[in-house]
C-alpha cells in the first residue's frame, strides 16, 4: 500500500534512494491486525500455493500517512493517491477506505461551502426546525408547465424546499431554461403573496460551460439554489462551478453505492464526504433511516453527524435526509442525530399521500413538532389529521 502509492513500485529501481524516500515514501504508521479468514473478500487476489496447511487470509486497519508534497494542495491528485491503484493490486482480495484526515493547508485552497447550515436557512427562510422538501415526480416526462403546476400545489402548501430529480436536468422535452423561467414564476408569484420563498434545487448538472450557464439562469431568474450530480461532474468540474457560483449546491450522491455497496470494496461516506465539503458543497445527501436502498440506520447516521462535525475549522453541510422517508422515520431520526440542522426531503411521503401533497407537508412538519416536544406520533396524531392519515397509509410499508 504504501508503496505502491508513493515512491516504490513491484520491484526495486535505481533511482530510489535513501533520501527520495526519506523526502516522499509513504509511512505506516499503525497495523491493527483482526481474525484471519480461510477464503478471500473479492476475487482477483494473488493465488497462494497450495501447501498441507489451510491457507489463512490475513485482515487488518492500516493507517498511513503521505507526505503532502507528493500531490500538492489538489484534491483529484489527492483522490488518486487515496482512492487509486490500490483497489486493483493483487496482493489484496478487499481493500476500503473508511476515512481520511488532511492537513489545514487544503483549508487555504478550497474555499468549501459558501453558505452552509447557516446561509441555506436564511435563504430558505426555515429556522429551529428541519427544512421540509420534496422530489418532482414523476421523475422524468413531466413538461415545464406541469411542473410549475406541481411547484404551485407545493408552495402553497407551505413547503419549504423542492428539487429536481437527478434523472433531470437538460432535456429536450423540459429544457433548464424553460423549466426556470415556469417555476420561478410560480415561486415569485406565491412569494409576494404569502412572504416566503420557497427554495428550489435546479439540477444543472452537465458540461462545465453549461453549469455556469445553467447556474446564471436561476440566478437572474431569483432562484436561491441548484443542484449537481457530483459523481458526474467530478472534483474538478465541481470546483470550478463553486468558484463561479452565488447560489447553495445541492451535492446530490448518486452513484455513490458503486464505492459504497461492498463492505469489502470501495470508501465510507465518512471519506467521500470530506472531499465534497472542501470542494464546496452547502447540502449533501446523506440517505434516510429506514430507507429504500440497502443502507444501514447506523451508516446514515454517521454520515450526517460527520456532515455536521467542522472540518478544518468549519466546512459544515447540512445533512439531506432522502429516500423513502415520511413522517413516521422523523422521532428516530431526531433522537439518533439529536439536531434539526438537517432538510427531511420525502417524494412519495408527501405526493402519495392520501389527503394529497399539502397534506404530504403538513404531516411531515407535525411529525417533526411530535418528535422534538418528545411525544410519540400516535399520541400527537390524535388530534393532527394529516399525521394520522399519513401513518394509516405508509406505516405497513
Amino acid at each position: 500500500m504504501a508503496g505502491e502509492q508513493s515512491s516504490g513500485t513491484f520491484v526495486t529501481i535505481p533511482g530510489e534512494s535513501e533520501s527520495l524516500r526519506e523526502r516522499h515514501a509513504a509511512k505506516v504508521e499503525r497495523i491493527t491486525e483482526f481474525e484471519p479468514v480461510g477464503i478471500p473478500s473479492l476475487p482477483g487476489s494473488r493465488r497462494i500455493e497450495q501447501t498441507a496447511d489451510p491457507v489463512k487470509y490475513r485482515r487488518a486497519e492500516v493507517v498511513l500517512s503521505f507526505p503532502l508534497e507528493n500531490i500538492g494542495l489538489s484534491l483529484p491528485n489527492l483522490m488518486t493517491l487515496v482512492a487509486g491503484n490500490l483497489y486493483e493490486l493483487n496482493q489484496f482480495s478487499g481493500l476500503r477506505l473508511t476515512d481520511i484526515q488532511l492537513p489545514s493547508a487544503f483549508a487555504n485552497a478550497y474555499p468549501g461551502p459558501q453558505f452552509g447550515i447557516e446561509g441555506t436557512r436564511k435563504l430558505a427562510g426555515v429556522f429551529n426546525r428541519p427544512i421540509i422538501g420534496t422530489i418532482i415526480k414523476p421523475s422524468v416526462g413531466l413538461s415545464p408547465e406541469e411542473t410549475a403546476a406541481l411547484v404551485k400545489t407545493l408552495a402553497e402548501a407551505g413547503i419549504d424546499f423542492i428539487k429536481d430529480d437527478e434523472l433531470i436536468a437538460n432535456p429536450p422535452y423540459s429544457t433548464l431554461d424553460q423549466r426556470v423561467t415556469a417555476v420561478m414564476r410560480v415561486i415569485n408569484d406565491c412569494a409576494d403573496k404569502t412572504g416566503k420563498k420557497v427554495m428550489y434545487a435546479f439540477n444543472i448538472t452537465g458540461d462545465i460551460d453549461d453549469m455556469l450557464r445553467g447556474h446564471d439562469v436561476v440566478l437572474k431568474a431569483g432562484g436561491t439554489c441548484v443542484m449537481v450530480s457530483i459523481l458526474s461532474v467530478g472534483l474538478a468540474g465541481f470546483t470550478y462551478l463553486r468558484r463561479h457560483c452565488q447560489l447553495p449546491i445541492h451535492a446530490h450522491r448518486n452513484g455513490w453505492g458503486a464505492f459504497a455497496r461492498s463492505p469489502w470494496l470501495g470508501m465510507s461516506y465518512i471519506a467521500y464526504q470530506k472531499f465534497w465539503r472542501l470542494a464546496g458543497a452547502d447540502q449533501m445527501h446523506v440517505n434516510g433511516l429506514r430507507n429504500k436502498f440497502c443502507e444501514s440506520d447506523e451508516s446514515v447516521i454517521a454520515s450526517a453527524r460527520e456532515c455536521l462535525t467542522p472540518m478544518l475549522g468549519g466546512y459544515t453541510a447540512m445533512p439531506v435526509f432522502s429516500s423513502g422517508q415520511w413522517a413516521g422515520q422523523a422521532p428516530d431520526t431526531f433522537q439518533a442525530l439529536d439536531s434539526v440542522d438537517l432538510m427531511y426531503v420525502a417524494g412519495g411521503g408527501i405526493m402519495a399521500h392520501p389527503g394529497g401533497p399539502a397534506a404530504g407537508v403538513n404531516s411531515l412538519k407535525q411529525a417533526w413538532e411530535a418528535a422534538t416536544s418528545g411525544q410519540t406520533l400516535e399520541n400527537y396524531a390524535q388530534n393532527h389529521l394529516e399525521l394520522q392519515q399519513a401513518i394509516e397509509r405508509f406505516s405497513h410499508l
